[in-house]
């Protein structure tokens, strides 16, 4: 027997990404274009936990398309790693009335409504948001594009230092185990080098790279190195590689860390965030559960919930090659 959904709960998890505020818009509005209560969740699993909601209606989510970060706030939370922890978080919905749960975050996210969905039987429906882009099942993670477009800015202006001054500049972004950041950053902003996790390039061969750019005629180069790359121990002992063997550059360190999570999200971000959790919503109508919605081909696919975080985001090996190519 179906069951008929009245209210729906959506909270935001894990590291914050830019286009949260609106698909947390969305899924508000979709649930008022439909009939259907919402109540939003403070701070992830630990506000599930704790009871700690706010009722949202479509009014209540007013010009929040535009702002970076999460208005019902994140955090990560042990408590809901725990089968007790959950046991408590069951409790309180079914207390709060609420029929469904919307879940915005990255694979650690997933991974606790998956169990949730296992223990209790309770629809959860995954949105991906996180920049780093690697979640299965979808070509585009919320907060990516504007990442990917915060970097690139960063980048441009950092290029112009170091034409002025003859730099070699390693600039870090972030992507702790995958490199989709660095290399598409790398590629638009017309780095000499980049390094991702996917490919170790070995120090040798980077050196050898750096060498070849500087007989060319470079005066100055931009290495953009994803923050999980094997090449070195970090971005500090790569720099210092080249020091040591390219004495004539004056090589310098960036590392642009958590100005790409925050800031006004990209247009592509927000359309992205309506369109997903619009999608969400009319899915838990229509009692389909522990999936995530994503986007493939442009289109607004579902996937489930459990291969979204153990499948592989496999990295575009045709870029790679392209960068190969354009680096030289």
């Amino acid at each position: 027997m179906q069951k008929k959904i009245k209210t729906i709960g959506v909270l935001t998890s894990g590291g914050d990404a830019a286009g949260m505020n609106a698909a947390i818009r969305a899924v508000v509005r979709a649930c008022a274009y439909y009939n259907v209560a919402c109540k939003g969740f403070y701070r992830g699993f630990e506000g599930l936990i704790e009871g700690d909601f706010v009722n949202l209606s479509a009014r209540s989510v007013n010009n929040i398309i535009q702002k970076g970060g999460t208005i019902l706030k994140t955090a990560r939370s042990d408590a809901f790693k725990t089968k007790e922890g959950r046991k408590q978080a069951y409790s309180k919905l079914i207390a709060a009335k609420i029929d469904a749960l919307v879940i915005i975050g990255g694979d650690g996210s997933f991974t606790g409504g998956t169990l949730f969905f296992k223990e209790f039987d309770f629809p959860v429906v995954g949105i991906p948001g996180t920049i780093d882009n690697d979640i299965f099942g979808t070509t585009h993670t919320l907060g990516y594009d504007t990442a990917l477009n915060t970097a690139i800015d960063a980048i441009d202006k950092i290029r112009d230092t170091a034409s002025s001054h003859n730099r070699l500049f390693f600039v870090e972004v972030m992507g702790r185990d995958a490199g989709f950041i660095a290399l598409n950053a790398g590629v638009g902003a017309g780095a000499e080098e980049i390094l991702i996790p996917e490919e170790n390039l070995g120090l040798e061969r980077m050196l050898e790279s750096l060498k070849r750019s500087k007989r060319s005629g470079k005066s100055s180069s931009i290495v953009v190195v994803s923050e999980g790359d094997k090449t070195g121990k970090n971005v500090y002992e790569l720099a210092d590689y080249v020091k040591e063997n390219m004495p004539e550059y004056d090589v310098r360190v960036t590392v642009l860390g958590h100005i790409q999570r925050g800031g006004s999200p990209s247009c592509f971000d927000r359309v992205l965030a309506s369109r997903l959790g619009v999608k969400a919503v009319e899915l838990l109508l229509d009692n389909k559960s522990n999936i995530m919605v994503g986007l493939l081909d442009n289109k607004v696919v579902s996937t489930n919930l459990e291969k979204a975080v153990k499948g592989k985001h496999s990295i575009n090996k045709e870029l790679l090659r392209i960068s190969d190519i354009i680096t030289t």
